[in-house]
C-alpha cells in the first residue's frame, strides 16, 4: 500500500491561483519599479562627466573681410582635433593625445567666426585645462600663418572649471529606468492574451481518432 502525499503541492497551487489572480496593471507596475530601482542604483554608482568649453573667434585683418574670417573659422574647428594641433595641446594639458582626441570636440556657427572647443572628464579641472589647452594650441598654430591668411585667431572666453556634473543624475536615470520598465511591461501584456489564446487553441482541435474508434462507428 502506498501513500500519496499531497501536502506540499497545495502551497504551490495556492501560489499559482494568487499569481493568476492578480490584475494584468500589475506587469506595468512590477516593470517600473524594477526599472526605477535599476536606473538609480545606475546614477548613484557612475563615474559623473564634467563639461567645459572654451571660445576662440577668428578675426579678419586689413586686407582680409568678415567672410574670409568666417570661412577660416570654420577651417580651424575642423583641424582642431587633428594630431598636429593636440600634439602641442597635450603639454599643458597634461595628458596623452589619445585621451584628448576622446574627449574634446569642436563646434563652429555658420554665422559667426567663433570655435568652440568642449572638453569632457571625470574631473572638473582636467575638463577645463583640457579645452584651454586645445585652444591655445589652436590659436598659436592659427597665428603661425596670420602673414597668408590675413586672419588672426584670438581667445574669446576661457574654459572655467565647473562646478556640476554634466551628466545625468540618479533622479534623472531612475526616472528613465522607471519608464524603460514601465514600456516593457506594458509589452509583455499585450503578448500575454495572445499566447493564452494559441494555447486555448491548440488544445480545442481533436486528436486523430484511434483505428477502434473508427470501426465502431462503422
Amino acid at each position: 500500500m502506498t501513500d500519496t502525499l499531497t501536502g506540499p503541492r497545495r502551497p504551490a497551487a495556492a501560489t499559482l491561483v494568487r499569481a493568476k489572480a492578480l490584475p494584468p496593471w500589475s506587469l506595468v507596475v512590477a516593470g517600473a519599479l524594477a526599472g526605477g530601482l535599476l536606473g538609480g542604483t545606475y546614477g548613484l554608482v557612475r563615474t559623473p562627466t564634467y563639461t567645459a568649453t572654451s571660445y576662440v573667434v577668428a578675426v579678419p585683418g586689413e586686407k582680409s573681410d568678415p567672410v574670409s574670417a568666417l570661412g577660416f573659422a570654420q577651417a580651424y574647428g575642423r583641424v582642431a582635433t587633428q594630431v598636429a594641433v593636440l600634439g602641442d595641446a597635450q603639454v599643458w594639458a597634461g595628458v596623452p593625445v589619445a585621451t584628448l582626441q576622446e574627449s574634446v570636440r569642436t563646434a563652429t556657427s555658420p554665422d559667426a567666426p567663433m570655435v568652440a572647443v568642449t572638453a569632457t572628464s571625470s574631473r572638473a579641472d582636467l575638463a577645463a585645462d583640457m579645452a584651454n589647452a586645445v585652444s591655445r594650441a589652436l590659436t598659436r598654430h592659427a597665428n603661425h600663418v596670420e602673414k597668408s591668411t590675413h586672419v588672426e585667431l584670438q581667445q574669446f572666453a576661457r574654459a572655467t572649471e565647473p562646478t556640476e556634473p554634466s551628466s545625468a543624475s540618479s533622479g534623472v536615470t531612475g526616472l528613465v529606468g522607471a519608464s524603460a520598465g514601465g514600456l516593457l511591461g506594458g509589452l509583455a501584456l499585450l503578448v500575454r492574451p495572445r499566447r493564452a489564446a494559441a494555447d486555448q487553441g491548440r488544445r480545442a482541435v481533436p486528436g486523430p481518432a484511434s483505428a477502434a474508434d473508427v470501426r465502431g462507428q462503422l
